[in-house]
């Protein structure tokens, strides 16, 4: 059961990583064309929605980037209690590989991106930029691959992402959460403080949790935290499993119902949003700002160095193992392509220069550029370079990192 649901998973991420792609390019031709400025002006017309004197007063963008976002940021808190509590993160030895992973994957292409910008205080805002992973467009493009990737380097893949979601989740909520409403704070806890109640209670309801996770979005879009976090604690806060035959999991119901919505509307709606830079007078040196420049290599270089540093150090000391059925050079094509920064890097753009839009198409240049040049060299090694799923127990040797597996093992 466990596996099939992974495959079904997996299906649906990288179908919705295709869409996301089509998405990002359509906003990238219409931003260039002759309707560019009615492109801008769309997402910049307000949406008002409430009575009286209670209104919420929004920018279409702000709507996307704000309430829709906080419907994916509850499919990812859904997978990641999925994945922490029966998944590939549910013991140590499952999930030391793709933690370590993860933590490496975070690290370096922050301090490559300070490392370029270090001096200007604005400029750092964004350094949490090319932390973060793109599961839907990294798990795409991995299937694209067919047998050559093995189930597992997609697991892996899918775990890793899922742990860089959570960093993300953390990032966000220490580092992009300023000027504080404590009253509505103290609702929002005492939200979180009613789910908890109907999640012990044993509520197995989808409309309980979606009132007053509703009422909790609103709480925290006022408190000043940001509001997609509000999405995070409304899955944490839903039963996952089922007690008895007779109850359903509700966690795994709504997971099954929300993610095609997210990975076929909600997604390609935000990119097509996000994704749109004009190119129109764009020089080299703008290229090679850095801001740009920053976020590019630290998707580029940043996340595979980390990826692979930080593994290495792992393995040497015996902290994780690799499946079976993967070689180091899998390894390094899916260090490649955490390097897809794209959804969530976009996302954390937006929050780090919120007050500072001069920085915008340096995110979005930065962004679009480094997920590129990752993605390309990711398919390459997998496609050209890393043995074929089928072949890999069959002739190990014909990996180098394989050789050094092998006779680690032996010794």
């Amino acid at each position: 059961m466990q596996l099939i649901a992974i495959r079904d998973f997996l299906r649906l991420e990288s179908a919705g990583g295709m869409i996301l792609i089509v998405a990002a390019i359509l906003a990238m031709v219409v931003a260039n064309s002759p309707i560019a400025s009615f492109y801008s002006d769309l997402f910049e017309t307000h949406l008002i929605i409430g009575f009286g004197d209670y209104t919420l007063d929004k920018a279409l963008i702000h709507w996307i980037n704000d309430g829709l976002m906080a419907i994916f940021f509850l499919l990812v808190g859904l997978e990641i209690k999925r994945e922490v509590l029966q998944g590939e993160l549910s013991t140590p030895s499952k999930a030391a590989l793709p933690v370590i992973a993860a933590i490496g994957g975070m690290v370096a292409p922050a301090l490559v991106y300070v490392l370029l910008n270090f001096g200007d205080p604005v400029a750092l805002r964004g350094w949490a930029i090319p932390a973060a992973t793109d599961i839907a467009f990294a798990l795409g493009i991995l299937m694209l691959l067919g047998s050559r990737a093995p189930l597992s380097l997609k697991i892996f893949l899918t775990a890793l992402a899922i742990i860089d979601d959570l960093g993300a989740i953390v990032i966000i909520a220490m580092f992009y959460t300023e000027d504080l409403s404590m009253m509505a704070l103290y609702a929002g806890l005492a939200c979180v403080a009613v789910l908890v109640a109907l999640n012990v209670g044993g509520v197995r309801k989808t409309a309980p949790y979606v009132v007053v996770g509703l009422i909790l979005w609103v709480c925290v879009l006022k408190s000043g935290v940001h509001a997609t976090l509000a999405g995070v604690a409304l899955a944490f806060a839903i039963p996952l499993g089922a007690r008895g035959k007779d109850e359903r999991d509700l966690a795994g119901h709504l997971e099954h119902e929300l993610h095609p919505w997210v990975a076929y509307a909600i997604l390609p709606l935000f990119a097509f949003a996000n994704a749109g830079v004009s190119l129109q007078g764009l020089t080299v040196a703008d290229l090679l700002a850095p801001v740009p420049l920053g976020i590019a290599l630290g998707l580029l270089l940043g996340k595979q160095i980390g990826v692979m540093g930080f593994l290495y150090w792992g393995y040497r000391k015996k902290l994780c193992r690799l499946p079976e059925d993967v070689t180091w050079t899998h390894i390094y094509g899916v260090s490649l392509l955490t390097g897809i920064g794209f959804t969530m890097s976009l996302f954390i753009g937006t929050l780090a220069f919120e007050h500072h839009p001069q920085f915008a198409d340096d995110v979005r240049l930065g962004v679009l550029g480094g997920s590129i040049l990752s993605g390309l060299a990711g398919y390459f090694v997998l496609r050209f370079i890393a043995p074929p799923a089928l072949a890999v127990g069959a002739t190990p040797a014909a990996d180098p990192g394989a050789k050094a597996k092998e006779a680690q093992t032996a010794g």
